[in-house]
């Protein structure tokens, strides 16, 4: 053995392959020391490091880690629609990986946020299949791009936390294709990650980690994955099963490597795919060994302090600005209210908790930079009733204020990994504290801390401001005060909508499920495609959120550059006096069509930062994907001709302008047969040709003619054409036997 390379599985001893797709402990890879392949350590992320302190010795402890940059968590990131700034987070997680010995990140996480009860939301990127994928790209490129490896997750349909480790999501082929796989898919064909990890659920029935169909047919041999499929945390339940199914790795280790080993000999293993499930671990080791192999390496814990406050700063939406009542002027009298003020919650709960490397409140940071200001908690941060004592302070303290800054959202009680919410409402208490202190003082600005939305409608008469930061990570504090006091303008968009009320979402309805299963009725219909297509009043439309400064979207064009495929292109400029950020949304409106589409779908999306009055042009290349949806009859993606509009604008509500295109289509077509209806016959090509001709011999006397009236024509139309007879006896038979000679003739023609 080269001391560059790493034996192949021709190598090793039956039991040593089969040690390889088992972990060593909760925390480590099985290596196989008496052939040089050591047991790299993997640990969670999302949105850093969480290495336990206690991962040396395999035990599991959430609450227990080595300092590592808090990120913003992918509920706040999301916001920012700004795939580089992603992809430098991604490079600074990778660096401090190196530092800790860490060969594998568990991250990103890329389930759609179904409904925004979510108790996992926080950690997810989207409503929206393509911004999911079009961003937390840049996490695996970054950490990747520096010899560390990700792990994607949680494949597939991972979308709530209730009964997780047991639930069926039952759901059909083409929701499974065009809202849960594209974001994985994406991510696999542009950057391959190491490793992909299955989601604990089951899908239609069948565990994630024993799907063959999921882990080998579509993952590896439809989008060419070339990594290895772990499992999560207890997720694999039959290890034969799994391993067949093409899952590389268990994890934790159950020590029942001796069932492969038996499988293996039996014959209910074949030794060709054992062979390619411990290669695939020997190759993942093979590609983290250099970085592993850096020795006293140390991150620039200021350099990765300042990633995280530029993610956070971009992080943030400006939901409502009455009055410019934002950014709050230099000499304001200002009084914070709140105790996220003081005590931030910057990220989620379970087990992508961190230790930060530092930690900055908002209220730290109006110290460092002077700012007197007075400040009241208001509230305590848990479930607990209201403390009539800090509300009545809190009152008084805003009293005489130029400006109020209240901090208010969801206690870490309220969400977290484990279970989902009950509620979008925020506690009570911080609602009649909110009330109380807008009587007192008209200049209220709220600044959220959550996860996932809240409802906003019920009390934002009561602010003129509203501010939505999510969960911002350790540099949250500094990032705050540059927004509000308007160092740089906010430019985040909505990655998902905020509804008036959670009866509003279509999943409701089949939330969270029964009897261990979860019926995925709304099919394609998730989020903005379900309120935009039916015309649903929402509080905050996906991809909104208001600037300091003011943008114009013009001179719009769309033109067609193949059979299913067009170029947009947009001007944008920013027409105030104020340097900002822009972010020009591109959206998909189909025609007329077989089945039933979303009226628009996020197609493409650029930040552009201009100065004032500064304008640029901005294009995007719209490939046929854009345009198609899954087709069940076809069993692929298929585009069908006519015409398509596409929008451009900053939210899926604030279009622009609209262009349109005229698409060829794919030219699909199944074969015709006794089954086919006459009006698929009639709409095929060929089809039509033998409609035609069964029209003609009819008018000679050949064939009986077919009925002449409207209402006759519309059975016809949607009745196969075996059915005939019931509408013209024997004279239905003889048209239907005549059609099918004719298709037959033109087949062997063709052959």
């Amino acid at each position: 053995m080269s001391e560059n390379t790493y034996p192949s599985v021709n190598d090793l001893t039956l039991e040593e392959k089969a040690s390889l797709t088992s972990g060593g402990d909760a925390w480590h890879l099985q290596g196989v020391e008496a052939k040089g392949i050591p047991g790299y350590m993997i640990t969670d992320g999302p949105h850093g490091l969480r290495k336990s302190n206690s991962a040396t010795t395999g035990e599991v402890d959430l609450n227990n880690s080595v300092p590592a940059t808090c990120f913003p968590p992918a509920a706040g990131l999301s916001s920012s629609w700004n795939p580089e700034l992603i992809h430098q987070v991604g490079e600074a997680m990778a660096e401090e990986c190196i530092q800790e010995k860490v060969a594998v990140i568990l991250g990103p996480g890329v389930n759609i946020k179904r409904n925004p009860l979510g108790g996992r939301c926080f950690e997810y990127w989207s409503e929206d299949p393509y911004l999911a994928g079009h961003e937390a790209v840049g996490i695996v490129a970054g950490v990747q791009s520096k010899g560390v490896g990700t792990s994607l997750k949680h494949f597939a349909a991972n979308s709530q936390e209730t009964d997780r480790l047991r639930i069926s999501a039952n759901i059909s082929q083409r929701a499974l294709r065009e809202i849960y796989f594209p974001a994985f898919e994406h991510i696999v064909k542009e950057a391959q990650p190491w490793t992909i990890m299955c989601a604990y659920n089951c899908i239609n029935g069948v565990h994630a980690a024993q799907d063959r169909w999921l882990l080998t047919d579509v993952l590896r041999d439809e989008w060419g994955f070339q990594g290895i499929v772990m499992s999560d945390w207890g997720a694999d339940h039959d290890r034969v099963a799994s391993l067949n199914a093409g899952l590389n790795l268990e994890m934790p280790p159950s020590y029942t490597d001796d069932q492969i080993v038996y499988a293996a000999r039996d014959g209910r293993i074949q030794p060709a795919q054992l062979d390619r499930m411990a290669q695939g671990m020997i190759d993942l080791v093979s590609k983290t060994r250099a970085a592993m192999s850096v020795e006293n390496y140390r991150f620039d814990i200021e350099a990765h302090d300042e990633v995280a406050h530029q993610a956070a700063v971009e992080s943030m939406v400006l939901l409502k600005n009455d009055d410019a009542i934002l950014p709050v002027a230099g000499d304001a009298k200002v009084t914070v209210i709140g105790e996220f003020a003081r005590t931030p919650r910057y990220q989620g709960g379970g087990s992508s908790h961190i230790t930060p490397t530092k930690m900055t409140s908002f209220l730290d940071a109006l110290t460092e930079r002077g700012v007197d200001a007075k400040f009241a908690p208001g509230f305590t941060l848990d479930l607990e009733p209201a403390d009539p004592a800090l509300e009545a302070e809190a009152v008084e303290a805003a009293k005489g204020a130029d400006v109020v800054l209240m901090f208010l959202g969801l206690p870490e009680a309220a969400e977290s990994e484990g279970f989902d919410r009950e509620t979008l409402d925020m506690p009570a208490k911080q609602i009649a504290l909110l009330e109380a202190v807008a009587a007192e003082n008209k200049n209220v600005v709220v600044v959220l801390s959550n996860g996932s939305v809240v409802t906003v409608a019920p009390w934002a008469k009561n602010a003129k401001g509203i501010l939505e930061s999510w969960l911002l990570g350790q540099s949250g504090g500094p990032a705050l005060a540059d927004v509000l006091f308007g160092k740089v303008s906010p430019s985040g968009k909505l990655a998902q909508t905020i509804p008036f009320d959670i009866n509003d979402d279509p999943s409701t309805i089949n939330w969270p499920g029964e009897e261990g299963h979860v019926d995925y009725g709304e099919g394609v219909f998730v989020g903005y495609r379900y309120y935009d297509t039916y015309n649903k009043a929402v509080d905050y439309p996906f991809g909104f959120g208001l600037s300091y400064a003011t943008f114009e979207v013009s001179d719009v064009k769309a033109v067609k550059t193949g059979a299913c495929t067009a170029t947009v292109s947009a001007v944008v400029k920013n027409t105030s006096n104020v340097d900002a950020a822009e972010t020009v949304q591109v959206y998909v409106a189909p025609g007329k069509a077989d089945v039933a589409r979303p009226k628009r779908e996020l197609k493409g999306f650029k930040k552009v930062f201009l100065k004032a009055g500064e304008s640029a042009e901005v294009s995007f290349d719209l490939d046929d994907r854009a345009f198609a949806y899954w087709s069940e009859k076809f069993n692929d993606w298929h585009v069908e001709s006519g015409e398509y509009a596409i929008e451009v604008g900053t939210s899926s509500r604030d279009i622009a302008a609209v262009a349109v295109v005229t698409l060829d289509g794919d030219g699909k077509a199944l074969p015709l047969d006794e089954w086919s209806t006459f009006g698929e016959w009639a709409d095929d090509p060929v089809g039509s040709k033998i409609v035609a001709s069964v029209y003609a011999e009819g008018e000679a006397g050949n064939l009986p003619q077919l009925p002449d009236n409207d209402m006759m024509r519309m059975f016809l139309k949607s009745m196969p054409i075996n059915s005939m007879p019931m509408l013209m006896s024997d004279g239905g038979k003889a048209i239907t036997a005549f059609m099918l000679d004719e298709y037959a003739k033109i087949a062997e023609t063709a052959e």
